[in-house]
């Protein structure tokens, strides 16, 4: 063997321990913040289908964020565990270090980046609206919506009903405590419209007939969910930000939305 050649191999295999090195630091920089040692702490609402669902029957939380959360806790190899949380008490809790972080189909928005932090996007996102079959070509536009006799319905607390309160002052704003309850009420007369996101607007109107989403190709918004973090938890947010792009490079974010969103 030349002396040219051991010389490469001796900085190759440098570079690769340099380069394990700086993984496992960073790995371990991310599992100092852990409030609990060995275990990811999980922040979710549990009432966002298909992102974020607690079934009441088995207790066990299911949907896209739920997988992507089981993803992430076996990267880091850790236990997963999920902590109940609500839309109007989200960055109370997160600034509280209720959980590590919190992932239940939560947008990216300036406000919330100003109090905390946010990974990159790893889904695209915007509002539309679910409503009745009958329906469907009444409710074209904001414009249509924004009357006083069309009942406009959605959960305390969270971006749609700022969304409403913004972008439909003269519609009937009706508040309902529990999310997922809604499209039924929207399908059974309740309620007219439900201002939602792209996806959980899908996911109703494909498994129930009385309900479409007309809407889903001119949304209202455009934007990225994204995962929210304590202000602290830097490492822990570099770390999401790698498993992130791990998870799109690796095409699991698109195997996701194939399971959750479209039902394949």
């Amino acid at each position: 063997m030349t002396k040219h050649r051991s010389t490469a191999i001796a900085l190759s295999l440098f570079l690769l321990v340099f380069l394990v090195g700086c993984c496992s630091l960073k790995t371990a920089d991310a599992l100092k913040q852990l409030k609990q040692p060995g275990v990811l702490m999980v922040g979710a609402s549990g009432d966002y289908q298909p992102m974020s669902f607690l079934d009441p029957n088995t207790g066990k939380y299911t949907g896209f964020d739920a997988a992507l959360a089981a993803d992430l806790a076996a990267a880091l190899n850790v236990r997963l565990a999920f902590v109940k949380t609500t839309w109007p008490t989200l960055m109370e809790d997160t600034l509280a270090h209720r959980f590590d972080l919190a992932l239940c189909g939560i947008t990216i928005t300036e406000a919330r980046k100003r109090q905390a932090l946010m990974s990159h996007g790893y889904l695209v996102n915007g509002k539309t609206i679910l409503c009745r079959a009958e329906d469907a070509g009444k409710y074209t536009s904001l414009e249509a919506i924004n009357r006083p006799e069309v009942r406009v319905m959605e959960n305390p607390g969270g971006l749609n009903e700022k969304f409403v309160r913004a972008n439909l002052p003269k519609a009937t704003l009706l508040i309902h405590p529990v999310n997922e309850e809604i499209p039924g009420l929207v399908a059974a007369g309740k309620a007219d419209v439900m201002v939602t996101e792209i996806m959980e607007a899908m996911f109703y109107a494909g498994r129930d007939a009385r309900l479409v989403a007309p809407m889903l190709d001119q949304p209202f918004t455009s934007g990225q969910m994204g995962i929210l973090l304590p202000p602290q938890n830097h490492a822990l947010l570099d770390y999401v930000n790698k498993f992130i792009r791990q998870e799109r490079e690796k095409g699991r974010l698109d195997e996701l939305q194939r399971i959750y969103l479209k039902g394949e």
